[in-house]
C-alpha cells in the first residue's frame, strides 16, 4: 500500500501539547507484509533501517494490539518534511507505521484507536492527531490512556509561512529548556489565547489570530536555543506577519500572514545576511491527514 502523511506543528502557539495543525507538506510511504523475519528498509539513513525506525514500532504496536504475530515489512520513505525541525517529522512515522499496519491487516482499528496507540509512543497528542486528522486539532489525553480529539474547520485564508533554518534542534533539548512551574498568570494567559485561536482559525479573523498565537508557557523559554530568533522575529513583523511562532520544539519559525506568496520572497531578503540560512515555505492548512495515495 501507498501513503501519505502530513508534516504538522505541535502546540499551534498556545496550546502547549495540546493542539496542532497539519500543512500541505507531506512524507509518503510504501509498505508490504514480507514472510517472518525479514526487514526491508529504503529511503532512509542505514542507522534507521532496522526495528528501532519508529515507523516499525508503530507498526509492532498496531500488531500487538490487534493479537497478530509479527510479520516481515517492506518500507520505502519519501519525504519531504525536514527532520529535527520542529515539523513533526516524527509524527510522520509513527502515523504511517500505525497506519499501514491497520491497513495491511483489514482495517481493525479506527483512527480513534490508531491515534491512542501513537500518542502513548509519542508522549503527547499535538502532532500525531493533526498528522492522522488533518486540519487543526486540540486533544485531550485521559488518565485510562484514552485520546479525545476535536477537529475544528480552518478558514482557507488561514495560511503560513514556514522558516526552515539550516540547522536542528532536537526535542529533548527543547523539553529540558523548560521550567518545573510557571506562574500561575502565564497558564491563564494561554488558556485565554486557546480558546480566541479556535475563533480565529474558524472565521479567518488574522486580527484575532494576531492576538491568539501569543505564547508564555514554550516560547519565552525555547526562542534562545533559535540562532537569531530576535532579529528573525522584528524582520517578519515588519514585512507584514500577524504573529510569528515556533513550530512544535523548533527551529522552525512559522509567521502567519495573508499574503505568503508576497511574505516569503522578502522575508528570505531580509534574513539572507545571517549566518544560518533560512527557507521560507509557503504553506496551506492541509485538511485530510493521512490518507491511501
Amino acid at each position: 500500500m501507498k501513503l501519505r502523511v502530513p508534516a504538522t506543528t505541535g502546540n499551534a502557539g498556545p496550546g502547549f501539547d495540546s493542539t496542532g495543525l497539519a500543512f500541505t507538506l507531506y512524507a509518503r510511504f510504501e509498505a508490504e507484509l514480507l514472510g517472518a523475519g525479514k526487514l526491508e528498509i529504503s529511503g532512509c539513513e542505514a542507522c534507521y533501517q532496522n526495528e528501532e525506525n519508529l515507523a516499525v514500532q508503530a507498526f509492532r504496536a498496531v500488531e500487538k494490539r490487534i493479537g497478530a504475530r509479527p510479520s516481515g515489512l517492506k518500507l520505502h520513505i519519501d519525504t519531504d518534511v525536514p527532520i529535527s525541525r520542529g515539523l513533526g517529522s516524527s509524527a510522520t512515522l509513527l502515523v504511517a507505521g500505525a497506519f499501514a499496519a491497520n491497513a495491511l491487516y483489514g482495517n481493525p482499528l479506527d483512527k480513534g484507536a490508531l491515534l491512542e496507540i501513537v500518542t502513548a509512543m509519542e508522549g503527547h497528542p499535538d502532532n500525531v492527531a493533526p498528522a492522522l486528522y488533518g486540519g487543526l486539532c486540540a486533544s485531550v489525553v485521559r488518565e485510562d490512556g484514552r485520546v479525545l480529539c476535536v477537529n475544528y474547520p480552518v478558514a482557507p485564508a488561514v495560511k503560513f509561512t514556514a522558516l526552515i533554518p539550516d540547522f536542528p534542534l532536537s526535542t529533548a533539548e527543547a523539553r529540558k529548556a523548560l521550567p518545573k512551574a510557571v506562574p500561575f498568570k502565564d497558564v491563564v494567559f494561554n488558556i485565554s489565547r486557546t480558546a480566541l485561536l479556535m475563533r480565529g482559525m474558524e472565521e479567518g479573523d488574522y486580527d484575532l489570530l494576531s492576538a491568539a498565537l501569543d505564547d508564555r508557557l514554550h516560547m519565552p523559554y525555547r526562542k534562545a536555543l533559535i540562532h537569531d530568533f530576535d532579529f528573525v522575529r522584528a524582520q517578519s513583523l515588519e514585512a507584514g506577519a500577524g504573529a510569528l511562532i515556533i513550530s512544535g520544539a523548533g527551529p522552525t519559525l512559522l509567521a502567519l500572514h495573508a499574503n505568503p506568496e508576497r511574505f516569503a520572497p522578502e522575508i528570505e531578503v531580509r534574513l539572507a545576511s545571517l549566518a544560518h540560512k533560512w527557507r521560507a515555505v509557503p504553506l496551506d492548512v492541509d485538511t485530510m491527514g493521512t490518507v491511501e495515495c
